[in-house]
Order: structure tokens, then C-alpha cells, then sequence
């Protein structure tokens, strides 16, 4: 009787996420359907620029005001910026430098030998978790995950004889879903902790928080999210996709084979690069006046040019190991070959340079408008109004943080609007800054693997027509968001509980809060 119940209630999930995908699959293009959001902004923004708000934007402390970007000089000042709103828009920026080395450790076949070693050493049944853990620490690589370690997942899991959009969403999951889950500190922790710092301060003054004032917390997180990303990957998401017939170019991908004695050469010799590579980085660093550090001599800060270096430093890091393998195993004959591996991997990314222009414009035209502010001050308030108790509040922050998140991408951009609201107001109900921004951090995560709106989402979709043609916005949301509500839903749970322990969030000041 029960083994029916539980037939019927995968029946039901699996039609629930079925109806899901088909729903998603008929919106348009994405490139289109940023097209789209982009008139509704401009139609929105001149429609609510004759409302007035009573709510003070936190940036200038005057009444808050929609830009009308449908007036001339609105219509002008987008059309002389339209080439460097896409230029200079970071993911774009990211993705191509580090897929260029990528696709030269690629062609060379450095990384088609590396992970069929790697694969070769690791237990198939820690294969979910590993790829879960990698991309929980690829946080500290600021956006390295989106282009390093997504892509590698589903390669992983293909090469391991698995279907390969299981190791995407694993992958995608870890990165992006748990993108607040982490037990190595990134540069995103002193910079949430600047602006609950600032939301103090309007209170008290005297409020200093340390950087790491949540790592407890996001330190136990990681567990969490491995665990139910694991269970997630294997009896929900990889099952159901099973029946996904895969029709992609699939001719350069890895198979498990014994590595070939030309091959274990390669890597030796990568491998001695690579080290080579990172004793030169220790050496260099090491000094408290290296370059590499910012003027207080910490390299962990978004200022330090260590942390801004990231992605050259991915580059390099597949770029030289990549040539060297080559030339041990006798797969690169000249520097063409070098070049020729980066135009391959340019070609991939034509469909993502047409989505990338459109989104980017979106972005520009989203932020000019005051949309976002709006929709973020209006839900803060609202929450305020209702004066639940302190814990539903939290909760409240919680859901109000991942329902925004769908429309407005950027983490410090988001907190540095609620800050200011939620930090003091909870002070007052004697809830700590720490715990506040906690409960945002859970929020923001949550939601970030559903939302097409983000701008790595269509990379995403990308990742997975190399493997099914046809995958679409809705396929991806499908595959996702078991994730994204389950993780929502217990890690909510989990903060609660974690603070009703009254054990630390994370490092804290001598300062005592109310």
C-alpha cells in the first residue's frame, strides 16, 4: 500500500515538473524574451513615472521616483551606451576569457585525459557529492563556477556512463543554489557584511560586525545543501531524466577508457606545470607587501587584485597545463593548434554572445528605471506593515529575498536596498544584524537556479543543447527546481532551528546586541 502512495506521488511530481518544463518551453527564445522584458520596462517605467511613491530611496534619502525611459532625452542616453552596455557586461567578460584557455586544455585533450583520471580514482557513488562540493567551494573564485565548474559537471557524469544534464543541475545546484553555502570565505562576506554593518548603524552607531559573521552558519549549510543536492540529483532529477535522449555533438566528449600511455605522459607534465604554476602564486603572495594584495595587505577583498584576478588567473590555469599536455602527448603539433582550440570554443559561444547583448541591455534599462528598487522598498514595507512576530519575520525576509531575487539578480545590489529596512527594524525586535542577514542570505540563494532573469541562466541552457538540442528555459527550470524549493523550504527550517540553539552565526564583534 505504501510503495503505491509513493508510485502516485512521483506520478504527481513528475507531471507537476512536466507541465513545468512544456509551460517553460513556450515562451519564447530567450534572446526574444529579453526583448520582451525590455519594452515591458520601457512601457512600465512611463506608465509609473506620473505615480507617486511614499517610500525614500536609501541611495539619496529622497522620495523614490520611476524614470520615465520613453522620453527623448531617456530614449537617447540608451542608444549612445547600447555598444558598452554589452562590452563591458561582466559575465560576458568572464565566460569568454575563461573559455578561451578551456577550450584549449580542451582541444589539446588535457582535460578529456584529466577527468577520465580523476574518474578513475573516485568512488562512482561519491561522484554526486563531489561535483555538489566542488561547486559549494567555486565560490571563493567569485564566478568561476558558472564557467568552470557547470559545464565540468555534466562531462563528469557523462564520461561516468551518467546522463549529463544530472551533473549540470548537481553542478548548477551547488554553485548557484547554494551559492550562500560555503565553508571557504569568498569576497561576498565582507561585502554583505559592509552593508548590514551600514543598516546598523542607523541604530547604533557604535555596531561594528566582522567579515565572517555568518561562516558558522554557511559553514553547516554546505552539509545541507550536499546532502539534499545528492539525494535530489539521484532519486528525483536524474530518474526522471532518463528518458531524455541525448542528440547533441557528443564526438569530443570523454568515455571510460584506460588512459593511454601517451596520455599519462600528457598529464604528468601538465601536472608539473600546474604545480610549477602555483608555487610561483604561493611565492608571490606569500610576502604581506605582494601585489597581489590590496593596500592592507589582504588578498581575500574584492579590491585585492588576487580576487580581481580570478579569471585571468583560470585562463592560465587551463591555457599552459592545456599546450604543456599537448606536447607531451603529441596532440599539439604548433601554436596553430593553440589557436585553433580557442576558435573552436569561441563558436560554442555564438548563441550565448547573441543572448548576453539582449540581456545586457535589459539590465541597463531595468536599473535606470528604478523597477527594481520599487518592487524591493514596496515588499520591505509591506512586510514592516504587518508587524508579525520576530521569527515569522524572518521568515519573511526569507521568502521576500528569493520572490525579488527572481527579478533582481545582483546579491550586494538587492541588500543594499533591504539593509537599511530590515537591519535596524530587527534590532529593535532584538534580532541581530547577523541573523538578519542570515535569513537573506537563504532567500537569495534559494531562487537563483530558476530565474531566467539571471544572467548565467542562459549559459546554462547552453551547457545542456550540447548535449540535448532542443532544451529550452523550461527544460532547465524543470530540472531545477526540485532544488530550489527544497532548499528554500529546509533551509529555512535549518536557520530557525540553528538560532533557537543560540549557537554563533559566525565570528562576532564585542559588540553586545540587544
Amino acid at each position: 500500500m505504501s510503495e503505491e502512495k509513493e508510485e502516485v506521488k512521483v506520478s504527481l511530481s513528475t507531471r507537476m515538473l512536466a507541465s513545468v518544463e512544456r509551460v517553460g518551453n513556450k515562451l519564447p527564445d530567450p534572446a526574444v524574451l529579453f526583448i520582451v522584458l525590455l519594452f515591458a520596462v520601457w512601457v512600465l517605467s512611463w506608465l509609473l513615472s506620473y505615480v507617486t511613491f511614499n517610500v525614500l530611496d536609501p541611495r539619496t534619502s529622497e522620495p523614490l521616483i520611476i524614470n520615465n525611459l520613453l522620453s527623448g532625452s531617456a530614449i537617447t542616453a540608451f542608444t549612445s551606451v547600447m555598444v558598452t552596455n554589452f562590452s563591458h557586461f561582466h559575465p560576458l567578460g568572464v565566460v569568454l576569457v575563461a573559455m578561451l584557455g578551456i577550450g584549449v586544455a580542451e582541444h589539446t585533450g588535457f582535460i578529456n585525459s584529466g577527468l577520465r583520471a580523476l574518474l578513475g580514482v573516485t568512488a562512482k557513488w561519491l561522484l554526486t557529492p563531489m561535483v555538489i562540493l566542488v561547486g559549494i567551494v567555486s565560490h571563493s573564485a567569485v564566478d568561476a563556477g558558472y564557467v568552470l565548474v557547470i559545464p565540468l559537471g555534466g562531462v563528469i557524469f557523462y564520461a561516468a556512463g551518467r546522463h549529463p544534464l544530472a551533473g549540470i543541475a548537481a553542478a548548477f545546484a551547488g554553485v548557484s543554489g547554494g551559492f550562500s553555502a560555503n565553508f571557504v570565505p569568498s569576497s561576498l562576506d565582507p561585502l554583505l557584511q559592509g552593508l548590514s554593518q551600514a543598516g546598523a548603524q542607523i541604530l547604533d552607531p557604535g555596531v561594528v560586525l566582522n567579515p565572517l559573521n555568518n561562516y558558522f552558519f554557511t559553514t553547516a549549510s554546505s552539509l545541507l545543501i550536499i546532502g539534499f543536492g545528492w539525494y535530489l540529483t539521484e532519486k528525483v532529477v536524474e530518474p526522471r531524466l532518463q528518458g531524455t535522449e541525448l542528440d547533441g555533438d557528443l564526438e569530443d566528449l570523454p568515455t571510460m577508457h584506460a588512459l593511454e600511455p601517451h596520455e599519462r605522459k600528457g598529464l604528468r607534465a601538465a601536472g608539473i606545470a600546474f604545480l610549477l604554476g602555483i608555487i610561483v602564486m604561493v611565492v608571490t603572495a606569500w610576502p604581506a607587501t605582494s601585489p597581489w594584495r590590496d593596500a592592507t595587505g589582504d588578498m581575500t577583498t574584492g579590491a585585492a587584485p588576487m580576487m580581481r584576478s580570478i579569471v585571468s588567473l583560470i585562463f592560465l590555469g587551463f591555457i599552459i597545463p592545456g599546450y604543456v599536455y599537448g606536447l607531451a602527448a603529441g596532440t599539439v603539433k604548433s601554436s596553430k593548434d593553440v589557436i585553433e582550440g580557442m576558435t573552436k570554443a569561441m563558436h560554442q559561444m555564438a548563441y550565448y554572445l547573441v543572448i548576453m547583448f539582449f540581456i545586457a541591455q535589459f539590465v541597463y534599462a531595468f536599473g535606470q528605471s528604478n523597477l527594481g528598487v520599487l518592487l524591493a522598498l514596496q515588499g520591505a514595507a509591506g512586510l514592516k506593515a504587518l508587524a508579525m512576530p520576530s521569527y515569522i519575520t524572518i521568515v519573511g525576509i526569507v521568502m521576500l529575498t528569493a520572490f525579488i531575487n527572481i527579478f533582481v539578480g545582483s546579491a550586494s545590489g538587492k541588500w543594499g536596498l533591504l539593509a537599511p529596512i530590515f537591519v535596524p527594524m530587527l534590532m529593535q525586535l532584538g534580532i541581530s544584524p547577523d541573523l538578519t542577514q542570515a535569513a537573506y542570505r537563504v532567500g537569495d540563494s534559494s531562487t537563483n537556479i530558476i530565474t531566467p532573469l539571471m544572467p548565467y541562466f542562459p549559459l546554462v541552457v547552453v551547457y545542456c543543447q550540447r548535449y540535448v538540442k532542443n532544451t529550452g528555459i523550461g527544460t532547465v527550470t524543470a530540472m531545477m527546481l526540485p532544488y530550489s524549493v527544497t532548499f528554500l523550504v529546509i533551509w529555512t527550517i535549518f536557520l530557525l532551528l540553528y538560532s533557537l540553539t543560540g549557537l554563533p552565526l559566525g565570528i562576532q564583534s564585542s559588540y553586545t546586541y540587544p
